[in-house]
């Protein structure tokens, strides 16, 4: 079947979005300040309150939602939700008409963005996979990093609609390409948080100023926005989610389930799941993935 492209969409379409967390709320706000029509869904109602009063309207179901909107965002915790959010029976896929369009931005499984794109095909309906990265502080401030799977044309057309919230938008391939990318991100996020509280245990029993040390190594080789932007918290006892441990173990193992796949073995995100497992079990789920610092710091009393 030829897939209809969405609906009068992003010039006068109106969206979806379910999922208002730490980051969906503010990419919502964005919306809504670029003149955006938006209803939308969380399965706690009251974490949608600023955004119904900055203009939202609150739909009660994915179901709702699909069947109200011409395009459909979704940015929920873990894939087994997205499968339940798009492909439930009261689900966005049930209620979206042809010629809509679902945009999965959930850090999700490559081969579940396949499963969604091949079922939404068979209803004249089109999906992308977006994950994004750049935490809290990236939506916030509207320069998220989007890496874009599914169909080229249709990517290209929301242009106008990722820049709202977006500051790097790139073009991946085929559907399920935006999520490896997104792997890519936390493979490399993953070494980089290791390497960034390991360097300020180092500083510490060094007896150096911990400050100093920053400012000294983040313009250099070791800079990174990892340093920049969790040394900071790290140094302030901030372990405040601007994404949480629980979904960056999520996404690890993520990770090493689609490196099995490949026949790779990625030894350095082996041992990262192994500390934020480790994280999770101590009571830190809802910590930011900062956190890591105060576990690998109990190694060396």
């Amino acid at each position: 079947m030829t897939q209809s492209p969405p609906r009068s969409f992003p010039q006068s379409g109106t969206i979806g979005w379910i999922g208002t967390g730490i980051m969906g709320s503010s990419i919502v706000l964005h919306l809504l300040k670029a003149g955006y029509t938006v209803n939308v869904f969380n399965r706690t109602k009251s974490k949608t309150d600023d955004l119904i009063r900055a203009g939202a309207v609150w739909r009660s179901s994915p179901f709702d939602i699909a069947a109200n909107s011409d395009a459909v965002f979704l940015m929920v915790g873990y894939p087994h939700d997205v499968r339940e959010t798009v492909l439930g029976e009261n689900g966005v896929l049930n209620g979206i008409r042809p010629g809509g369009l679902i945009v999965d931005m959930t850090t999700s499984s490559p081969s579940l963005a396949v499963e969604i794109e091949t079922a939404c095909r068979r209803k004249n309906v089109v999906s992308l996979d977006v994950p994004v990265s750049g935490g809290d502080v990236g939506a916030k401030k509207g320069t998220l990093s989007l890496m874009i799977g599914g169909d080229e044309k249709t990517a290209n057309d929301l242009m106008p609609l990722w820049k709202v919230f977006g500051q790097t938008i790139v073009y991946h391939g085929p559907a399920g390409s935006g999520q490896h990318a997104k792997m890519v991100n936390q493979t490399i996020l993953a070494g980089n948080m290791i390497g960034l509280c390991e360097g300020l245990l180092y500083a510490r029993r060094a007896g150096l100023d911990w400050e100093k040390v920053l400012s000294s190594v983040s313009t250099g080789a070791a800079g990174s926005w990892t340093l920049s932007n969790m040394g900071p918290r790290i140094l302030q006892g901030d372990f405040a989610p601007g994404f949480m441990t629980e979904h960056f173990l999520k996404d690890l193992r993520i990770v090493l389930d689609e490196s099995k796949r490949m026949n790779i073995r990625l030894r350095g995100a082996e041992l990262a799941e192994q500390f934020y497992a480790e994280a999770v079990e101590q009571g830190c789920a809802a910590d930011g993935s900062q956190r890591l610092y105060t576990i690998l710091e109990r190694y060396s009393p």
